[in-house]
């Protein structure tokens, strides 16, 4: 018989199925939040702008939001964090609902899409503590994987349920149903999550005494510009293409790639270091991407992009496992950091995509993105001789 695969060995610890499960609960409103807020605040103030500002307030929150829990988490565990930003998030969120019915001024609406942002509880930040801690070396890779996994699937059924909500009913409706849903997931997932009652160390370190933690963060930044110029390159070409529905069909394909390659890249142990993996991988993803900016056919398209994604997770992962070199006593923070990262790269990627679709042409962002990977490669090189 062969071996067991490392993730059916990190899914028969005790507790983490239930973490599992609960984890994915409680991440529903990471997609749902700011696509319910722009939703929400249209329809209550008849303004797009004040809709994309209190969206952008909320990712702002989030950007800054994470550093910090990260930091308490490193000091305090898991658990309290948890506690406190689930009630944070869900009580900022129904502001929102109730401040927008009766009309409160515009500055308090953001003011609560931002406190929302700065509140949504640290949940994969969480997993990869927890689970790395129970975890050896060669098993790590596959408990990150499965960190990404849960919150793949979380940000793709998330919008899904949440449409499915607004079809019966209303989208504040629904956007109070997804965040007590999550909010309540995230106050039992902080009950049953193992290692919560405190730190990992108490010889905390700072999580830049190794400068390759810079130059981890700006290849991850990168990263996010990949995922960012994809974002608005798979609507624009969808329009350009006169079926603008083959939108969510395009976005699914990229989840799903996700999907498939947290599985793939969990399902055995890896005997090379992380930073040569994380160099392979985004050169690969950088030539894969490319040639989107030539194809037409949407069945080709799709097929390209679902292996992109399937990339991309990988990616994630590898990147979370240098932090287990680079910062090995604030990985909390660190970890953290790495989210507000992916958010600017994501924004900057985003604005690069729109400006050059706008001058060049709906298939360019694709090239934006391809080079958006194929720079954090070549950047990730860097990391080389330190994993050395």
């Amino acid at each position: 018989m062969g071996q067991t695969p490392p993730y059916r060995s990190l899914l028969g610890l005790p507790g983490v199925p239930a973490q599992a499960v609960l984890g994915f609960l409680s991440q529903l409103t990471q997609q749902v939040a700011p696509v319910g807020m722009v939703l929400v605040l249209q329809s209550a103030t008849g303004s797009l702008a004040v809709a994309g500002l209190g969206a952008a307030a909320f990712s702002v929150g989030m950007g800054m939001g994470r550093p910090v829990q990260g930091r308490v988490i490193d000091r305090r565990g898991p658990r309290p964090v948890l506690a406190l930003t689930a009630l944070l998030h869900v009580a900022a969120l129904a502001g929102l609902i109730a401040g927008a019915a009766a009309a409160w001024p515009v500055w308090v609406l953001v003011t609560l899409a931002w406190a929302a942002g700065a509140g949504l509880p640290p949940v994969s930040v969480s997993m990869r503590l927890a689970w790395g801690r129970r975890t050896d070396a060669a098993s790590r890779t596959a408990a990150y994987s499965l960190v990404y996994l849960v919150q793949e699937l979380a940000m793709l059924v998330g919008p899904l349920l949440f449409g499915l909500v607004i079809a019966v009913a209303s989208p504040p409706a629904a956007l109070g149903l997804v965040t007590a849903a999550a909010g309540a997931g995230t106050l039992a997932f902080s009950r049953v999550l193992s290692g919560g009652g405190g730190p990992a160390t108490r010889d905390r370190g700072r999580v830049f005494e190794d400068r390759g933690m810079i130059v981890l963060l700006l290849v991850v930044t990168l990263l996010g510009g990949t995922t960012g110029a994809l974002q608005v390159g798979l609507p624009a070409l969808a329009a350009s293409l006169d079926a603008p529905a083959a939108t969510g069909p395009l976005v699914a394909g990229l989840s799903l790639g996700g999907v498939a390659g947290a599985l793939l890249y969990s399902a055995r142990s890896w005997g090379s270091r992380p930073a040569p993996r994380l160099v392979a991988l985004l050169l690969v993803l950088g030539l894969l991407l490319a040639p989107l900016a030539l194809i037409e056919a949407l069945p080709p398209f799709w097929a390209v992009l679902f292996a992109g994604g399937v990339l991309l997770n990988p990616a994630m992962t590898t990147s979370s496992l240098l932090v287990d070199e680079l910062a090995p006593a604030a990985q909390g923070e660190a970890f953290g950091w790495m989210s507000t990262a992916l958010g600017v790269g994501a924004a900057a990627g985003a604005g690069a995509a729109g400006v050059a679709g706008q001058w060049y042409g709906a298939q360019v962002p694709f090239l934006v993105s391809a080079a958006f990977a194929l720079l954090a490669a070549a950047l990730a090189t860097v990391l080389l001789a330190r994993s050395r």
